[in-house]
């Protein structure tokens, strides 16, 4: 249900309350905006749609810290736009990382391989294997919609085809479950 402007103050304040409806209202109501000013800036459905997902969860969280002086689309686009920013300076740090150069014997710089090595690849299988392992403590939809966003690599649009179910319950599904599993990953114990 998209939102009046008159009742978004109130929705913000039920949110802010805890009420799960509120929080859906939100999402129908500004995901467009915030999808759309990402799809402007990544160039990529599945990116955009990634961090619009992470934007909401975010807002969510965060909540009780939005002041009603400021425009609530405003607040979300700011969120929107630093997660795009820390994404870029990852995904640059880690090219930095497994980029090594050398300067051979005439001066020139030249590239080293940065092909996984067989350490970095046993690391790797067993990264996804823990993983994996704390998807599956998940109910069977989330799991489900786990799944299908990133070991398919399917856009909300045909999860909603698959599933059955309208669009905005799968993004409000895909939330959920990205932030139980975060949460899983982050209270796994250290061995």
């Amino acid at each position: 249900m998209i939102l009046a402007p008159e009742n978004i103050s109130k929705t913000i304040q039920n949110a802010k309350s805890g009420q799960q409806l509120a929080f859906s209202n939100l999402l129908d109501t500004f995901w467009n905006d915030v999808y759309s000013f990402q799809l402007l800036r990544t160039k990529n459905e599945l990116e955009a749609e990634d961090i619009t997902i992470e934007t909401f969860s975010k807002a969510f969280d965060k909540i009780n810290s939005y002041k009603e002086e400021f425009v609530f689309k405003t607040w979300l686009i700011t969120i929107s736009k630093n997660l795009h920013i820390d994404l870029l300076r990852r995904q640059k740090r880690s090219l930095e990382n497994n980029t090594f150069s050398y300067q051979n014997t005439s001066g020139e710089s030249e590239v080293l391989d940065s092909t996984p090595s067989a350490e970095d690849q046993l690391i790797q299988q067993q990264n996804l294997a823990d993983l994996l392992t704390e998807i599956k403590k998940l109910k069977p939809a989330y799991q489900k919609v786990i799944n299908l966003r990133y070991f398919n690599e399917m856009s909300y649009a045909e999860m909603a085809l698959e599933l059955g179910e309208p669009v905005n319950n799968i993004k409000v599904k895909a939330l959920r479950a990205r932030k139980l599993l975060s949460e899983l990953i982050r209270n796994k114990p250290l061995i």
